[in-house]
């Protein structure tokens, strides 16, 4: 186990989801789709993705009681486009913190659970002496430049930092990862012999997407919660309540279907407010959610590369309920 010393945020404006630059280009399916995501604004910010980490890093720290000084280990979630080819965007947000003494290192590769390697990553880190706090951060941005996934989402831009200690409140109990390379390039953006203007997601098989994948992940789902409760020791009922992602309306009750529970309201809230903050969803919307002290709390996440994962957090019994993280 371990646990979760700070969090910080750093979200875009609100901007109204029939304002977007490309709305007027969609075409009528597309619009159809778009219009049913149950997104009414998307986030929206001028900053780069390091930009955005960064601020919420110096947020989370802040939160934690600790400084820059303090961090031995910074992990950047990988953008899904880093902002330069070659260059390292994991030092090039250490060295916008000011984190001299730390190392620094990305992981990634599965999309909107990407979060989730990150903090079996730092788990391990941890186990070393030597390591006592370590950051993970994310910037999240659209790797193109429309926000709307076809036909899966709308992606609003957000910083998003994590503390990690060995001690506190609130501790991350157990994680649990699965990924299946047969849908590898199921959605991926053609790029090297385009401007990026040009860039568009494609999606290789919406059949494949809409139905099998749907199903596989109903599956995956249902049996990592269970696997999950079950060697923690617990059952459904000691489950205070469930977080997902912000893909979209129909996705967030196809969880609630898969769990037999509702998601807790914050879902919904920052789905519509927000949209898809990428891998930044699940535990902004558990910081938003008001959970009382001694919660067990389960974190759900699924991406079309495909991934699935679930986190199991506890809450400590002098937690504060309004500001979990």
């Amino acid at each position: 186990m371990i646990a979760l010393a700070g969090s910080g945020w750093c979200l875009g404006d609100p901007v109204p989801l029939r304002q977007l630059p490309e709305w007027a280009g969609l075409d009528d399916a597309e619009r159809a789709v778009c219009e049913a995501l149950g997104i009414e604004s998307v986030a929206v910010a001028d900053a780069s993705a390091t930009d955005l980490a960064a601020v919420a890093a110096r947020r989370a720290l802040a939160a934690a009681s600790r400084t820059e000084a303090d961090v031995d280990v910074v992990i950047t979630v990988e953008a899904r486009a880093p902002e330069t080819l070659i260059s390292s965007d994991a030092t090039r947000l250490q060295a916008a913190l000011g984190a001299r003494r730390a190392m620094a290192f990305s992981v990634g590769g599965l999309g909107c659970a990407s979060l989730t390697p990150a903090l079996m990553t730092a788990a391990g880190l941890l186990r070393d002496p030597d390591v006592r706090t370590v950051l993970v951060a994310h910037g999240s941005k659209p790797a193109t430049s429309r926000r709307y996934r076809h036909p899966v989402t709308v992606n609003g831009d957000s910083g998003g930092a994590l503390v990690l200690t060995r001690a506190g409140g609130t501790r991350i109990r157990d994680v649990l990862l699965e990924t299946n390379g047969d849908y590898a390039d199921l959605f991926r953006v053609p790029y090297r012999d385009r401007p990026f203007d040009e860039w568009r997601e494609e999606c290789a098989d919406p059949v494949t997407y809409s139905f099998r994948l749907a199903v596989e992940t109903r599956n995956r789902l249902r049996d990592l919660t269970s696997r999950l409760l079950a060697r923690n020791g617990l059952t459904a009922a000691d489950v205070t309540c469930f977080v997902a992602q912000n893909l979209s309306r129909p996705a967030q009750r196809n969880y609630a279907e898969i769990l037999g529970a509702p998601l807790t309201p914050s879902c919904a809230e920052n789905l519509t407010r927000y949209a898809h903050l990428g891998p930044n969803d699940t535990f902004h919307n558990l910081h938003t959610a008001t959970v009382p002290a001694g919660s067990r709390v389960v974190l759900l996440d699924a991406s079309p590369t495909a991934a699935w994962s679930a986190v199991l957090v506890e809450t400590g019994a002098g937690a504060d309920e309004t500001h979990l993280l």
